[in-house]
């Protein structure tokens, strides 16, 4: 039995996670980056600072829970997505923690990126190792993604649709932003649109397995302005992403039957979107929060498998 560190900075959060290679997830830390009262993210520079002045305390923390000098292998996210050209700065302060823990342990860095981190995360959580060894449908929704991946072992990664325009998250944080939210807003959005009762019929703009999202924030705009209640605006936001996920979903399935569905990313944590789409294709799978919203569990997962400690 190993142990693996996982580091990933996102743009939304500094996250560490220890994989025990019997497979269980030992502990995780995540802490958001601050982001100032009605603003919409952070720029990568103040982004870059706040992960470098994070990691030594997390890494403390992690510290007095689990003994690291047990850590066989240390897995870090070093851009978005595994494509070229893919790049933010937030993610060297990671690269660099990640480096210094190898070298000054004398173990292995594996290199990975954001996206196949979520990846990992959700088929873990979604059916153990059985999913590492076939071939998944993965929706990976949040602030910077609205893609509908064919997934082969996590180590290829082929996109298949995703939005022309706005990504998911970005127009629920700008609809919780207006709403008074802090951000990132996805959990407030959802809190408040579980309270309304009304029913709510969406409208989602899909093609195939490509979709349009730059209307739903003027959508939600004019039915603000029309004097419709928040929490309503909010289901309707919400169940909007919802219908765009079925559509694509049945349009995948249309072209790669019998395939796993499984969803990632922070918009994919909300009950709403959830219950929308199990009703309507069961066989879709959504996994806790933890595993969905940015993380560093698949991240310690993947530096498990590719250090040879796990499904050897």
């Amino acid at each position: 039995m190993s142990y693996t560190l996982g580091i990933d900075t996102s743009n939304y959060a500094t996250s560490l996670a220890v994989f025990d290679t019997a497979g269980e997830v030992v502990c995780a830390k995540k802490r958001f980056l601050p982001v100032k009262e009605g603003q919409l993210g952070l720029r990568q520079s103040d982004a870059l600072f706040h992960h470098t002045a994070a990691l030594p305390g997390m890494l403390a923390e992690l510290g007095a829970e689990f003994d690291l000098t047990q850590i066989a292998a240390v897995g870090v996210s070093e851009k978005p997505r595994p494509v070229e050209g893919s790049y933010m700065p937030c993610f060297l302060a990671g690269v660099s923690a990640g480096q210094a823990f190898a070298l000054g342990r004398g173990v292995p860095l594996v290199r990975t990126t954001h996206q196949q981190g979520h990846a990992a995360a959700a088929l873990f959580a979604a059916q153990g190792e059985k999913l590492f060894r076939e071939k998944v449908l993965l929706f990976h929704i949040s602030g910077g993604t609205t893609d509908l991946l064919l997934c082969d072992e996590v180590r290829s990664i082929e996109l298949l649709g995703t939005s022309s325009d706005l990504y998911a998250g970005q127009a629920v944080d700008r609809l919780g932003v207006k709403l008074g939210f802090g951000f990132p807003a996805g959990a407030e959005v959802s809190r408040l649109a579980a309270e309304c009762t009304e029913e709510v019929k969406p409208k989602s703009s899909v093609k195939g397995m490509a979709c349009s999202l730059s209307g739903l924030e003027n959508q939600c705009a004019a039915l603000l302005a029309a004097g419709k209640s928040p929490a309503y605006v909010c289901k309707y936001c919400l169940l909007c992403v919802a219908d765009t996920v079925v559509k694509m979903t049945r349009a995948a399935l249309a072209q790669y039957p019998g395939l796993p569905v499984v969803c990632a990313g922070g918009v994919m944590s909300s009950g709403i979107i959830r219950d929308w789409v199990q009703r309507r294709l069961p066989a879709v799978r959504f996994v806790p929060a933890q595993y969905a919203s940015d993380n560093a569990i698949g991240v310690s997962i993947l530096a498990a498998r590719e250090a040879g400690l796990w499904l050897k």
